[in-house]
């Protein structure tokens, strides 16, 4: 539970323990079990459809094809995101347990922003894998081979991991001096970095070198296949030719907006919102980190015909045994 000191012992990382305080919801904090409930539901919705996607995948032959083995990829990358901010979110909601190691809280930084930038990065890849099926469906088959989808897997990890680790580095060797207090229920950066009593101004400069590289460049990208995707489309001869293609990529364009429009919103309230309410900015980061994880599999459920029919077979085979 939270000592009595923790508000205002200063300890620098090169001495003795050290740890930080998470905040639940500012301003509610004798609600917290309530908030709990939509909070429990939002995460078990997000493993049970995850899960089920990864299963229904795995079990269905006709589904090992590229566009259902980035949707794996998508869905792995969102239960990892899951998994990583319910320990710390539920322990605070629950227990009102605050505290967190400095080891803890870097190993979450660690994977909760490797696994938010491996979101956009496989959204790339399945904006690349739109591409190659709408504008080069002769060439799909022997462009995206189960090799080739292996080394973009592994492309994937080697960026994400790559973008991360010097960042958590440069932050790692700085002290922190000031309130321990941070303004979250789990670790973010960003967050952390105004802890430090110290010249930043490699980190912030390596921050911006991430966001250019991977925030901005990412949907950019994405655009651009869409535009090249848009182009082939309205060449094509028939309106119903046009709708089909466009609704082959409607689960993959309400992904990039289930990303995307939180992040923008995130880095709105950062950038013009400073002296809001911490409500604010603590309810916009949760909607940031929680939307895409409990949205993506509903939006390929109901929107991707073959999962659809996935799950319902899935479900019959549980009913039968």
């Amino acid at each position: 539970m939270l000592r009595p000191s923790s508000m205002s012992e200063v300890t620098n990382t090169t001495h003795g323990p050290f740890y930080f305080i998470l905040t639940g919801i500012p301003g509610f904090e004798d609600i917290h079990l309530w908030i709990s409930i939509p909070f429990f539901c939002l995460y078990t919705i997000s493993i049970m459809g995850n899960t089920t996607i990864l299963t229904v995948i795995r079990t269905e032959p006709s589904l090992h094809e590229p566009m259902y083995l980035f949707l794996s990829m998508l869905a792995l990358t969102d239960l990892g995101l899951t998994l990583t901010t319910l320990p710390t979110v539920m322990q605070v909601l629950w227990f009102n347990i605050r505290e967190i190691s400095f080891e803890a809280c870097f190993a979450q930084v660690f994977f909760l922003h490797g696994f938010s930038f491996m979101e956009s990065s496989v959204l790339l890849a399945m904006s690349f894998d739109r591409y190659v099926a709408i504008c080069r469906p002769l060439h799909y088959a022997s462009i995206l081979t189960s090799e080739v989808i292996a080394r973009i897997g592994l492309a994937i990890i080697c960026r994400c991991v790559l973008a991360v680790l010097p960042s958590l580095f440069l932050l790692k060797r700085l002290p922190f001096c000031h309130s321990h207090l941070l303004s979250h229920s789990y670790c973010l950066h960003q967050d952390m970095i105004h802890l430090v009593c110290a010249d930043i101004r490699v980190n912030r400069w390596y921050g911006f070198a991430l966001v250019l590289l991977i925030i901005v460049l990412d949907p950019l990208l994405i655009v651009l296949s869409y535009a090249l995707i848009l182009k082939s489309v309205l060449n094509t001869a028939t309106w119903t030719e046009r709708l089909r293609a466009l609704n082959n990529c409607l689960s993959h364009m309400l992904a990039v907006l289930v990303l995307y429009v939180p992040m923008v919103g995130v880095s709105m309230t950062h950038r013009f919102a400073k002296h809001a309410s911490p409500l604010v900015h603590v309810l916009m980061a949760n909607i940031y980190l929680l939307a895409p994880p409990v949205m993506n599999p509903i939006i390929y459920s109901v929107k991707t015909k073959q999962i659809r029919q996935g799950i319902t077979r899935l479900l019959l085979q549980r009913k039968v045994h």
